[in-house]
């Protein structure tokens, strides 16, 4: 059944056409835990730490990404909802460009400094080898990387979400199956592991690039390109609560990391990395279904559809807290198993995140408000409120909790610091979703 953004949405029709996006997302994030699960097996922890070490950096460039890719498909789908086609596609052209530029710039800088970046990124000597031959590689692939998070929104704005899906599906079974032929057979170790994800940027940034060069049946195609500071600047703006997210997970990550080897050295770095691998999973759910429904929300937003509006933010919050309950529920009932397997065989790394993680998951019940709301101000390209809320849970309390609680509560405070997070964000979330529901109309 063809769906498209114009359309009016029943429950059933809405999870139709974001389910391809949840998806999308679960296996852009199964590149970096395929990755910590084969180097745990088969090189060790200290490699394993050194991907965390690493992860910082990676985000950061891959922010910007997110940031044209929201914000950027938000203001196209608005332009589409407006009924201005030709308008639609120079957007769509103009990011697409401004993405490849930043994308060889940034990472050609970060080449150049890479020993010193892992140095300030806490590598030490033990780990400073590993660290700087993975993030070189992945930086040979960073462009791709951005290329492909990019696309990723623009697929569904395309009203082509199965597509998207399909090249992150095949991405991803590419990563897995390099990473058993790199690491597993060929014993590459960390250089292994990130060419393998290298792979999967590749193929899921060069065949959208095709497909919208060549002639297809969706909204968006490449055009001429024609320079749009005005369009270019709103983008950003609309979508910095994306990069602002991704920037402050970086920077809490390098928090995690600085704490943890001062309380428990490698052991303890290696046990928030199996934990986030865990959480890069669990919360790409969220953020697939948010980045899915941001295009409709988008669309009936340009087009003066208050009625749907209304609609569509009633059934997206109530799948929304009906996930968040549900991932806590799992990841209860299945956390000894799926920890176990990232152990690498240690009894103590695997206490100490069986532990850690009872507390940590408690945060699922709550991000997925925090998640969902900004989201859905980037679609009504509202980028302050975004941004705002994305500021606040991952930087000022993100970064925060981390510095304080430790200091109060030892190793559990480290644990305990995304649950007091993403608390006192929804309260400012829901304070936001309260206030500006009148402006748009959503409730």
């Amino acid at each position: 059944m063809k769906i498209r953004l114009s359309d009016h949405f029943t429950t059933g029709k809405l999870l139709m056409f974001t389910v391809p996006s949840v998806i999308m997302m679960i296996f852009t994030s199964i590149y970096t835990v395929v990755d910590g699960l084969f180097v745990s097996r088969y090189v060790g922890v200290e490699a394993m730490a050194s991907i965390s070490v690493v992860m910082p950096l990676l985000m950061v460039l891959g922010s910007f990404g997110f940031m044209l890719g929201s914000g950027g498909s938000a203001e196209v789908a608005k332009t589409l909802g407006q009924g201005d086609v030709k308008k639609a596609k120079g957007y769509f052209t103009m990011l697409t460009m401004s993405i490849f530029v930043i994308g060889i710039m940034l990472s050609g800088m970060c080449l150049v400094f890479i020993k010193p970046i892992c140095y300030f990124l806490g590598a030490n000597n033990t780990l400073i080898e590993y660290c700087a031959d993975y993030a070189t590689i992945c930086l040979l692939g960073n462009t791709f990387f951005m290329l492909q998070v990019f696309f990723q929104s623009f697929m569904i704005t395309a009203e082509r979400p199965h597509l998207g899906l399909f090249l992150t599906v095949a991405g991803g079974v590419t990563n897995i199956v390099l990473d058993w032929l790199f690491i597993a057979q060929f014993h590459w170790g960390l250089r292994g592991a990130a060419t393998a994800t290298v792979c999967g940027y590749l193929l899921n940034s060069i065949v959208p690039i095709v497909y919208f060069l060549s002639p297809n049946k969706s909204r968006l195609s490449f055009c001429k390109p024609k320079f749009y500071l005005r369009a270019l600047l709103h983008s950003a703006a609309n979508g910095s609560s994306e990069m602002v997210s991704n920037i402050s997970a970086s920077i809490t990550s390098f928090l995690f990391n600085t704490q943890l080897m001062r309380l428990a050295g490698e052991t303890g770095v290696a046990a928030i990395t199996i934990m986030q691998y865990v959480n890069f999973i669990f919360i790409a759910v969220l953020i697939g279904f948010s980045m899915g429904s941001a295009p409709i929300v988008g669309f009936h937003y340009g087009a003066g559809n208050n009625a749907e509006l209304k609609n569509l933010f009633k059934k997206c919050l109530g799948i929304v807290l009906s996930v968040s309950v549900a991932m806590f529920i799992i990841s209860e009932i299945f956390s000894k198993p799926i920890l176990k397997a990232f152990s690498s065989g240690s009894a103590v790394l695997e206490k100490m995140t069986l532990s850690g993680f009872r507390i940590f998951a408690l945060s699922f019940i709550i991000s997925g408000i925090n998640i969902f709301a900004s989201s859905f101000f980037t679609a009504l390209c509202n980028g302050k409120a975004s941004a705002a809320i994305s500021f606040l849970r991952s930087l000022v309390l993100g970064t925060g909790m981390i510095m304080i609680l430790p200091f109060v509560f030892g190793i559990e405070g480290v644990w305990m610091a995304p649950v007091f997070s993403e608390f006192f964000t929804m309260v400012f979330s829901v304070y936001l979703l309260k206030k500006h529901k009148k402006e748009y109309n959503y409730a």
